[in-house]
């Protein structure tokens, strides 16, 4: 397995807190900032964007910064983050993959919301899913950690971002239901596993494949759709299974995989 610090070289993050005691994913924000800007747009360019050209529309001064430290602390905006990188190359190949692409990101940069993955993924589908039940997940590691009214305001920070990622459905009561995806969800999910150490068969199977909701047969699908668009490598042959990342990651970065 992949050390926790060379996983935050790839852009992942550990700890306690995380973006969404803030806000939620913002995925609409995160369309329309990347409407704008190519995958090739720097760190600065989305800055100056976000806060001197008040691309995403925010009523002050105030809000424009706050919006881009946000975005910033959830997905890196910067090429030099691997992570972002690809998921910014993937981002302009599925729309419709889009929602959960956010997710994935969201999911691996920000510890707050990763707490209650296991909850979602394992809620069967047509439950409630209630503001209450994410606050208990919340406190559950120090029950005096967090006020009630931060524990309200994250919960539904959360529960905004599945919603937005298409896992729940409804505003006041929100049920659990099966999100739109796209060969750009299983690319980025088989890369996450790749990241952390699995190769061939062991990377269709991992927490970040269980999120997908998919049977293993249209995992398959979908990377054998990925690779004859040339996305990935993907061979199956004898019961072995091998799939390549070409060009995601530098000579450099890979070697982060093995120290």
């Amino acid at each position: 397995m992949t050390s926790h610090n060379n996983l935050e070289k790839f852009g992942y993050k550990f700890g306690q807190s995380g973006a969404h005691s803030a806000r939620s994913m913002m995925l609409a924000e995160l369309r329309l900032l990347f409407q704008s800007t190519g995958p090739e747009a720097t760190r600065k360019q989305y800055q100056t964007d976000i806060c001197d050209y008040n691309l995403l529309d925010k009523p002050t001064v105030k809000s424009r910064n706050l919006t881009y430290r946000h975005m910033l602390d959830l997905y890196g905006l910067s090429a030099d983050i691997p992570l972002f990188r690809v998921f910014r190359t993937l981002w302009t190949l599925a729309e419709q993959g889009q929602p959960v692409l956010a997710l994935q990101l969201a999911l691996v940069r920000d510890p707050l919301l990763r707490l209650s993955q296991d909850f979602i993924v394992n809620k069967p589908l047509g439950e409630l899913v209630s503001r209450q039940d994410i606050e208990g997940l919340l406190k559950a590691p120090d029950p005096d950690r967090f006020s009630p009214a931060s524990l309200k305001s994250f919960a539904q920070n959360i529960n905004g971002s599945w919603t937005q990622a298409g896992f729940l459905k409804g505003k006041a009561r929100k049920t659990r239901v099966t999100p739109t995806l796209a060969f750009t969800n299983v690319v980025f999910a088989l890369f996450l596993a790749y990241l952390e150490g699995a190769t061939g068969e062991m990377l269709f199977h991992n927490s970040w494949c269980t999120l997908l909701g998919l049977t293993e047969q249209q995992l398959t699908e979908h990377a054998i759709a990925a690779a004859q668009r040339g996305i990935i490598d993907f061979k199956q042959s004898g019961g072995i299974t091998e799939v390549r990342f070409n060009d995601f990651l530098t000579a450099e970065e890979e070697q982060y995989r093995y120290e």
